[in-house]
């Protein structure tokens, strides 16, 4: 039901699923297992799956922690998308890669979740997408030191939050990866 209405199509959005990253973030490795398990019923399934790679002061490009983890590789022709925003679509190429693949609705998985998930989610949304997020596919670093609720209650919190968003012409949604019908229609 999205309000692009020329783009029937979805996307998997793998983002920031890096070593850095991971390897700060609780349960990573079954948040890995369970992604890679979307990548490959994604690409069984002939939908698109759109990696997304984060760069900063301490993701440095071409460095070791800006790696994706050996368990995710992207295959021959799926895209990369280089970002240095949290949101995936700030100053990206990735509205031109989901338009030429006919995509109107995003399946998001990966990490943080209270920070590039979060952003895309709500970027996409915004932007006219149906947006899903898989619910055991995304996960944070602890940043309770500094405040924020333990990780558990910022994934839970997300994942409670986003299976209420509304907007006119679009769907959000929050399911697991057994759930999400990954070629269909949200909702």
């Amino acid at each position: 039901m999205t309000t692009l209405t020329d783009r029937p199509g979805s996307a998997l959005l793998v983002i920031d699923v890096q070593r850095g990253v991971m390897a700060a973030s609780v349960e990573a490795d079954r948040v890995v297992t369970t992604v890679a398990g979307l990548v490959e019923r994604a690409r069984a399934a002939g939908v698109p799956v759109v990696w997304v790679q984060h760069s900063s002061e301490e993701l440095p490009r071409g460095s070791d922690a800006w790696r994706y983890v050996p368990e995710l590789v992207a295959a021959e022709g799926e895209p990369v998308v280089h970002k240095t925003y949290g949101d995936s679509f700030e100053d990206t190429d990735l509205e031109d890669v989901l338009a030429a693949r006919g995509v109107g609705r995003l399946v998001v998985a990966g990490a943080q979740t209270d920070a590039c998930i979060r952003s895309t989610l709500h970027g996409g949304f915004t932007r006219g997408y149906d947006v899903t997020l898989v619910t055991d596919a995304h996960t944070t670093e602890d940043l309770s030191a500094w405040g924020a609720p333990p990780p558990e209650q910022v994934v839970a919190h997300t994942n409670l939050c986003w299976s209420f968003q509304r907007a006119p012409g679009r769907v959000a949604e929050a399911v697991t990866s057994d759930e999400v019908d990954l070629a269909g229609t949200p909702g």
